[in-house]
């Protein structure tokens, strides 16, 4: 069984900005967990930071993958531990197509963990995992030749972020907003391919502002999320109460239309 657990966990800005300030939370393989809060609250800040983004200096506390501290570990070592990261805004590389950057992913994976040795994985096998896949996440083939992410639209860009979860089998995922710039008919086609990749092998951390995507992700434990700490904790309910009465009844101040 997996687990991500982060005990007292304290993030600042380079400038010394403390953004999270004390963050208890244990995310569980089989389990979906959804951390809400208004715009502004830390969110984003919490999930690069699990992630090991550099930007970001864990100042206190811990962050632990099935009992191993990857506090002091880079990016790529902690995804290397099974982290993954979905972004908000997925960024373009120009001149990589999805296909290469998935293999190239997944061979990195297999030799930082001795899957294999420095065997990359057989084209004819990778082929077959990789159109099996987008056939059950609905991912149109002809997105696996292009460059990733470059002009791709919204619900593309989180389509192919749940393809390299299906391929790189991480053992936690964090969810950066997933349900961002999407439409109603993509936003069931990502939930739908999250909740099929959820179960023994791994669990989620859901961070979003919103509760429409746990319309279709129904979280298991739900977190409060304001001005860096978690606020309450509760079941799916709490997401409906926060639908019904907002941040405000949590100690949010009321955000001001732009």
């Amino acid at each position: 069984m997996a687990s991500l657990e982060l005990k007292n966990l304290h993030v600042a800005l380079e400038d010394g900005t403390e953004i999270v300030k004390g963050v208890d939370l244990r995310v569980a393989s089989n389990e979906v967990h959804a951390v809400m809060g208004p715009n502004g609250s830390g969110k984003s800040t919490l999930a690069y930071a699990i992630a090991g983004h550099p930007a970001y200096e864990i100042t206190e506390g811990q962050i632990l993958v099935d009992g191993e501290d990857l506090t002091e570990l880079g990016a790529d070592e902690r995804a290397q531990r099974g982290l993954f990261l979905a972004f908000q805004y997925p960024h373009a590389i120009p001149g990589v197509t999805v296909t290469s950057f998935l293999r190239s992913a997944l061979n990195a994976l297999r030799k930082a963990r001795n899957d294999g040795a420095d065997d990359p994985i057989p084209v004819k096998e990778f082929r077959t995992d990789l159109l099996a896949a987008m056939e059950r996440l609905k991912v149109p083939r002809e997105l696996a030749s292009r460059y990733l992410n470059e002009g791709f639209s919204g619900g593309e860009k989180k389509r192919v972020e749940i393809l390299q979860m299906a391929m790189l089998k991480p053992r936690i995922a964090v969810l950066d907003e997933t349900d961002s710039g999407l439409d109603i008919d993509a936003l069931k086609i990502v939930a739908g391919g999250v909740k099929e990749l959820i179960g023994p092998e791994m669990g989620a951390l859901v961070i979003t502002h919103y509760q429409r995507i746990l319309n279709y992700i129904e979280p298991d434990f739900v977190h409060v999320f304001v001005d860096g700490r978690i606020v309450e904790e509760g079941g799916p309910e709490l997401a409906h109460k926060l639908e019904a009465e907002g941040y405000a009844a949590f100690g949010a101040k009321e955000e001001v239309p732009a």
